[in-house]
């Protein structure tokens, strides 16, 4: 409330003296009496203009905030970073007067767009099969019982309006093929033309105009599903208006509302799903019915879809002496054959493939940590160590890689061990899954164990009898009538005695 209405409320309302009103502001009674005649005009004060310490640091924090808006979003730096910055340069002001000065600036900026016209947008329409919208976000899914921070790849047909959300746990190059095999999979086929913003997984550098360095695995992904790559201008989000709109719409119709997953292969079952249910819930703004009906007429014109992209990120890897390579602060073992050798490492986002010489050498799942105050994990195949231990057998004793080997393993080293010589039979009963079946091998072992005799000789007669069972069922033979037995032999061993020599001692059996 103003100063005029609060004296003139104490005067005509509340019946206040004018000594007491005077009392009440430390204005004379003359002053008071001015401010109540009929026109008086509401007193305005003059705030005196002071020096700031922030004054010889105005135009270039002016040229920091307006860098910052050329920028996108999440590259945009922070009032308090800018802060930071100014007190090397020698500012000893406070936070405080920087952040009033960068609202003031911003505020002087919009009321120019706003005059300028800045901020009016044209509006967009495409044909069906042109083109589609992609974009990132991040969200959080309870997975496991543990609340996870996501990284949710959005995809949307720019003409019928369907869309297809996937969570990953990184933005990385494999992930971003995989949404893309998916979402396509899910349309039915490839549009013509896909809308991004500058992501550093599919643009190196950002030239004048739209002139831009696209990344050579990601213009590979284009060229194989045949679509045109095109890229907004930056911090111009409204060229992929439809997308980003589904960013904020996925959260209240999915993210808000979904339950507790045990994996992220559930978490994204139950994401398609709901996508393509909502297709039928919702109505299609500028065509008749709903998205379901437009993605129906518009399904005709996608291109077929092609073979899965191999999306596949390539690092190469020397195999350290232990028979291990180290990717993401995660360690994982190789067969002891490629040792101090270089390798191959092809990154999936559920898998590793170690390559060598053109041929796979093994695979591993994926361990992703998110938080990098644990200490990276060592994933050990005890069977890539077999041809280590056939020339070393005291290292199966304490060998870090054969504390996972299967329980009927375990229980069958404790008693090999007890034993002189017991490692080095061990050990040939373990290399018999290099030649055998790994369950035939065990089962042979479960065998052995339970008839008390666990030793290497009768876990090899056990395991053959498995691989090549004798013939129970013999094939009935009906032989001719001339060679029916007539007279059954009988089981007589004295005529034997009429063999031995004359004299002969008779022998006790």
């Amino acid at each position: 409330m103003g100063f005029l209405s609060v004296i003139r409320r104490w005067a005509l309302r509340d019946k206040m003296p004018i000594r007491e009103i005077a009392r009440r502001t430390g204005l004379s009674r003359n002053t008071i009496r001015k401010y109540l005649r009929e026109g008086a005009a509401e007193p305005t004060f003059k705030t005196p203009s002071r020096p700031s310490k922030l004054d010889p640091y105005a135009d270039r924090l002016s040229a920091w905030l307006l860098a910052q808006t050329r920028k996108s979003r999440k590259e945009r730096r922070t009032v308090k970073l800018m802060h930071e910055d100014l007190v090397k340069l020698g500012y000893d002001g406070s936070y405080e007067r920087v952040a009033a000065f960068a609202r003031a600036w911003r505020a002087d900026r919009h009321r120019v767009e706003q005059t300028t016209g800045r901020g009016t947008f044209v509006p967009l329409v495409f044909q069906p099969g042109e083109a589609f919208q992609f974009d990132w976000s991040e969200d959080w899914a309870t997975i496991g019982g543990e609340r996870v921070k996501l990284q949710v790849a959005h995809t949307k047909l720019s003409h019928s309006r369907a869309f297809i959300v996937r969570a990953y746990p990184l933005q990385t190059h494999e992930m971003l093929f995989d949404a893309h095999w998916h979402a396509f999979r899910v349309f039915g086929g490839v549009p013509g033309r896909g809308v991004y913003d500058n992501m550093k997984t599919a643009v190196d550098r950002v030239g004048r105009g739209k002139q831009r360095d696209v990344n050579a695995r990601f213009q590979s992904m284009a060229s194989h599903y045949v679509f045109e790559p095109e890229f907004c201008n930056p911090a111009a989000g409204w060229e992929k208006g439809q997308v980003e709109k589904n960013v904020r719409d996925a959260r209240n119709r999915l993210w808000q509302v979904m339950p507790v997953f045990k994996d992220l292969e559930e978490l994204n079952q139950w994401l398609e799903d709901r996508c393509v249910a909502l297709w039928s819930e919702t109505a299609h703004r500028e065509l008749p019915g709903s998205i379901a009906d437009a993605w129906e007429a518009e399904k005709s014109v996608l291109m077929v879809l092609p073979p899965a992209f191999d999306g596949f990120v390539e690092h190469s890897k020397r195999v350290s002496p232990t028979c291990l390579i180290t990717f993401e602060r995660n360690r994982y073992s190789v067969p002891a054959s490629f040792a101090n050798r270089p390798v191959s490492l092809r990154v999936y986002p559920e898998r590793l493939v170690i390559v060598a010489e053109g041929q796979t050498v093994c695979t591993h799942d994926r361990i992703i940590e998110r938080s990098h105050r644990k200490p990276g994990r060592v994933i050990y195949d005890w069977r890539h160590y077999l041809a280590v231990i056939q020339r070393k057998p005291g290292a199966l004793r304490n060998g870090a890689p054969f504390t996972e080997m299967p329980d009927i393993f375990c229980r069958l080293q404790n008693h090999m061990l007890r034993k002189p010589g017991g490692d080095r039979e061990m050990v040939d009963i373990l290399s018999l899954v290099l030649h055998h079946d790994e369950s035939a091998v065990l089962r042979a072992v479960e065998l052995a164990l339970e008839a008390g005799v666990p030793t290497k000789t009768h876990i090899l007669n056990l395991l053959h009898r498995l691989i090549d069972p004798k013939q129970t069922d013999h094939p009935k033979i009906d032989p001719p009538d001339a060679l029916a037995l007539e007279t059954a032999p009988k089981a007589n061993v004295d005529r034997y005695d009429d063999l031995r020599q004359a004299g002969e001692k008779r022998n006790a059996s």
